[in-house]
């Protein structure tokens, strides 16, 4: 599973000269941790988090901005980046939200609460979802398809290297595929 996969997107950003207040505003109306901070080109610039804005909160001048207090550089992650780095960043660096990027455009967020979505789903449910991408693919029930404690297994009788390369793509894109196998006549 990707990046790409579990994102918020479109997602919602502010500039650099946004008021504090206003940007406290919008993380509490759509609640939210963090924030992408932007330039006029949509180019990652920082982060503003809750913490940021609470620090903020107790700076003497009134007409702090988000560039005042906003965190820079963010750590931001491609579409394709995997969901288990995605979550060792966040575990590891202390972070709630790792903005999506191609090139330095913000195209979505990945949030703990992604992330958290993403497991809660039942394994029988994600082994129906990823049965109907695969049914759809091969044109009809050609394999089978388990999952348990989110790692998807595939049956097939047989198969070759390119084929089970694409079975374990189409598999690992359904959220809450953790780790994709194929055995092939029972083995593997």
């Amino acid at each position: 599973m990707r990046a790409r996969d579990i994102m918020t997107s479109p997602v919602i950003t502010v500039t650099p000269a946004v008021p504090l207040k206003g940007a406290a505003a919008l993380m509490v109306s759509h609640g939210f941790t963090a924030l992408p901070v932007v330039d006029d080109d949509k180019r990652l610039v920082g982060i503003i988090t809750e913490a940021d804005l609470v620090r903020g909160k107790y700076l003497e001048d009134t007409g702090t901005v988000v560039a005042d207090v906003m965190t820079t550089p963010a750590v931001a992650m491609d579409a394709a980046a995997p969901a288990e780095m995605l979550a060792r960043v966040m575990i590891d660096d202390r972070r709630r939200c790792v903005p999506i990027v191609d090139g330095s455009t913000v195209i979505g967020v990945v949030t703990r609460r992604d992330l958290v979505r993403v497991l809660a789903r039942a394994d029988t449910t994600v082994a129906a979802e990823v049965q109907r991408v695969l049914d759809m693919y091969g044109g009809g029930r050609k394999w089978t398809v388990t999952v348990h404690e989110g790692e998807a297994v595939i049956g097939a009788v047989t198969t070759d290297e390119e084929t089970e390369r694409v079975l374990v793509a189409l598999a690992d894109a359904v959220p809450g595929v953790l780790r994709t196998r194929v055995l092939t006549g029972g083995q593997r």
